[in-house]
């Protein structure tokens, strides 16, 4: 009861001190924690819902469906102030940072941000082009007690250039299409954002896709130090080795020092050959300590021009390439944060399924914002809520394989405290009215 007093009390302050602001930072507080409550899916109207059985807040239809679609609520210091609420963000003097974007299959055809976006994920009786929403999030990868969670931090939607240029209306807001983005250019907006508030290096855990030129380019080549790339490797791009230096006796060759040495062959050539080369080490993977086979090498890449260590994970009949461009990273450090970056993918299937962003049924684009925005900040809190519990929730639904706890329980607990009799002491509402308890024991039986 009191860690949601701690949490909620400073997002509130960031509410203007007038009679609408007010009231508006009470609505925000009980909407983030409905979002929360494993009640029903947090569309609009079962918010409203929510807040006026669970919580006893009265409010009149028409002005919660105005709130949840301002333009004025302050997202960026509300994000920045619960950017300062998470404990201890970084780890080993860095903050690890997911990256990954997701669609978000809609059926409106007016509906903000939606298009017809590839699903590279379809199955066979799927379209591969679902109309949906492309949805570029970042989140912080942290141990939270003693196990790998993403607490999302950031977010945008993306949108085609083409749609942009053609004005539909699913790409305007207050009358105006959005200025073209690139998906680059929109994480790396992301990454020196949460690096300028924490003043630490941040590692980007990243997929393939992201992990080259085309993200490391708008970092500014790293910053010196600022930033560096933790990825998965493409089998067909070369490596080189370093350039040789030539010996004080040597005559200077004219021209410009090399600065790739002789050419290694590509990534799947490399792991052919250095496989009998292979190492053990014990690594603490996908909440366990496994032990794996693996190889590591620096070497030149071309299309980063850059140094950079690759590490060869092997299997029984496959490898796994993993590049980054910190070399300080031991080879456990390289493959327990690419292990860790399965994160947020669960962290997307929390957002979507759990929380039940996908179920939105919004289609302008504040109110579009707005929901995702609380559906992100929801998600966040619950992980800031149980890294600041003194003892690890217990798991409710026992899986063979799993001892960790999982979204599900810790959201379980905020709602015992949030459906507590004295919770409106701490959390005041403008006007009291008593609980049914009716609707507290259905709660808990639904949670």
């Amino acid at each position: 009861m009191f860690i949601l007093r701690d949490l909620l009390n400073p997002l509130q302050e960031e509410f203007p001190n007038t009679k609408q602001g007010q009231k508006r930072k009470v609505w925000f507080a009980y909407t983030l924690l409905a979002v929360v409550v494993p009640f029903t899916s947090s569309i609009t109207s079962n918010l409203l819902r929510a807040l006026e059985t669970l919580f006893g807040l009265e409010i009149q239809s028409q002005r919660f469906y105005t709130f949840m679609g301002s333009t004025t609520l302050p997202w960026k210091p509300l994000w920045r102030t619960m950017w300062g609420l998470i404990p201890a963000p970084g780890t080993e003097e860095r903050i690890i940072v997911a990256i990954d974007d997701s669609i978000n299959p809609k059926s409106g055809r007016k509906i903000f941000g939606c298009a017809h976006f590839h699903n590279h994920a379809t199955k066979g009786n799927q379209s591969s082009y679902p109309w949906s929403q492309c949805i570029l999030a970042i989140g912080l990868l942290k141990k939270v007690k003693s196990r790998w969670a993403c607490l999302p931090l950031d977010f945008r939607f993306y949108m085609m250039k083409k749609d942009i240029e053609a004005k539909g209306v699913n790409v305007v807001r207050k009358g105006q299409p959005i200025p073209f983005e690139s998906k680059m250019d929109q994480a790396a907006a992301m990454l020196k954002d949460v690096q300028e508030y924490y003043q630490q290096p941040v590692l980007a855990v990243t997929d393939s896709w992201f992990g080259n030129n085309g993200l490391w380019a708008p970092l500014d080549k790293g910053a010196e130090g600022k930033f560096h790339l933790l990825s998965r490797m493409r089998t067909n791009i070369t490596l080189y080795n370093f350039a040789q230096i030539p010996s004080a006796c040597e005559k200077p060759k004219a021209g410009r020092p090399p600065k790739y040495g002789d050419r290694l062959g590509s990534v799947d050539d490399c792991a052919a050959r250095w496989k009998e080369h292979a190492e053990p080490y014990t690594v603490f993977l996908y909440g366990k300590q496994r032990e794996v086979q693996a190889y590591t090498q620096t070497v030149m890449l071309k299309t980063m021009k850059c140094p950079v260590r690759i590490v060869w994970v092997y299997r029984r009949t496959r490898y796994v390439a993993l590049m980054t461009t910190d070399l300080s990273l031991s080879v456990e450090q390289i493959i327990e944060y690419y292990g860790a970056r399965w994160k947020i993918e669960s962290g997307f299937k929390e957002i979507k399924q759990e929380i039940g962003s996908s179920k939105s049924q919004v289609r302008n684009a504040d109110s579009v914002l707005n929901h995702l925005n609380f559906c992100m900040m929801a998600t966040t809190l619950t992980w800031i809520y149980a890294d600041r519990l003194q003892c690890a929730p217990d798991r409710k639904y026992k899986i063979r394989g799993r001892t960790g706890f999982a979204f599900s329980d810790v959201r379980r607990i905020i709602a015992e405290a949030t459906l507590d009799k004295n919770f409106q002491s701490v959390c005041p509402l403008p006007v009291q009215r008593p609980q049914k308890s009716f609707v507290k024991e259905l709660l808990r039986m639904v949670a």
